[in-house]
């Protein structure tokens, strides 16, 4: 055989070689750029969006640095709660879940996590100063019976009105004669010796025991008087104190505020609180400021993010950090994606990167 026809043979096979290899090559080219579907659930500071628009947060850049560690391209999808995502994840619409997802025995039991990057846990959010008005007094001096001895004190001096307004127009001959001034200054009467304690300068009709009925009118109103001030005091006093949030302790009998479908939502029908549920931190700080709930309970890292970069809102995260828990990143349960991307964030957890996006959004808080 010629050299010629050797070389031939060999060229061939190099060129059935190098169009298999392509073929390989363009294929594993596209299993690298695989697509995957990313539902985000909006929770600064973990997925949020910028002033230009660009979708950003600890979480959101975490996956994007595990996306492009694993050669992945996500298409993002948002979801209204994180009940609507981890459902979404259970039923496969989407490859990955990415928010502050926490980790919990019953979520488990339809996606799979990955290992935690993130310790946080439940923390509460008051109103600084805020006030409970003219309606709370109101209702506490209901639920205190003062409002109805109120009432009997008011028939009392419509009563004492009619009363001296008679016995004055009969014996006093300067007293006025047409009903109206006569009711007026006989209400006027009554209202000095129940403010002031004591009644209008007149003359002493009667003598003695004229004297001694005015005694008996100066100690009823400053009676009245003590009373009316002391039940105000006590109400507004039990309001300060019982109406202080300070941790999980105060919450029974409180309105709170949490987010739909979040571990809040769970703890407060766990514990049995009054629970109004919001789409995210926004509703519920408006709800809290407008007196529609007493305090919102959210993840600690979330409202100590919003309180820090919202000064003008004079809120408050109050209490020590309960039902301590770790967020991952959740998929079906049948994916194929969990332990790359638990490797790969292994891999960036012992570089020191998953640190260095906690401090840049968190500094040293956590």
């Amino acid at each position: 055989m010629s050299n010629v026809h050797i070389f031939h043979r060999l060229g061939s096979k190099f060129l059935l070689v190098a169009f298999f290899l392509s073929i390989a090559s363009a294929l594993a080219a596209q299993e690298a750029e695989r697509n995957v579907a990313v539902g985000l659930y909006v929770s600064p500071p973990f997925v949020m969006t910028d002033d230009a628009g660009t979708l950003t947060g600890m979480a959101v850049d975490l996956w994007e640095k595990l996306a492009e560690t694993l050669q992945l391209q996500s298409n993002y999808t948002y979801f209204d709660s994180p009940k609507d995502l981890v459902a979404a994840t259970a039923r496969g619409d989407v490859d990955v879940a990415v928010t502050n997802m926490t980790i919990t025995k019953k979520r488990a039991e339809s996606v799979s996590f990955t290992q935690p990057w993130f310790d946080a846990g439940q923390r509460i959010m008051v109103a600084e100063g805020q006030s409970h008005g003219v309606g709370a007094v109101w209702q506490g001096l209901s639920s205190a019976g003062h409002l109805r001895t109120y009432g009997w004190m008011l028939l009392i001096v419509l009563a004492a009105t009619i009363g001296i307004t008679l016995f004055d127009r009969h014996f006093d001959p300067k007293y006025p004669k047409r009903w109206r001034d006569g009711l007026a200054e006989g209400l006027y009467t009554v209202m000095s010796v129940a403010t002031s304690g004591r009644p209008p300068s007149r003359s002493n009709l009667f003598g003695w025991v004229g004297r001694l009925w005015a005694a008996i009118w100066l100690v009823c109103g400053i009676g009245v008087l003590a009373y009316i001030t002391s039940s105000v005091t006590s109400v507004m006093t039990t309001l300060a104190i019982t109406g202080s949030i300070n941790g999980p302790a105060d919450l029974p009998g409180k309105t709170i505020g949490v987010f739909a479908g979040s571990v809040s939502e769970d703890f407060a029908e766990t514990f049995g609180l009054h629970s109004r549920s919001y789409h995210g931190i926004d509703e519920a700080v408006a709800a809290l400021k407008a007196g529609r709930v007493d305090a919102v309970i959210a993840d600690a890292p979330v409202l100590e993010y919003y309180a820090h970069i919202h000064p003008e809102q004079n809120l408050s995260v109050v209490g020590e950090i309960f039902e301590p828990d770790k967020y991952g990143f959740a998929m079906p349960l049948d994916g194929d994606l969990r332990k790359p991307i638990t490797i790969a964030l292994l891999g960036l957890k012992e570089a020191g990167i998953v640190d260095e996006l906690r401090r840049q959004y968190f500094g040293d808080r956590w």
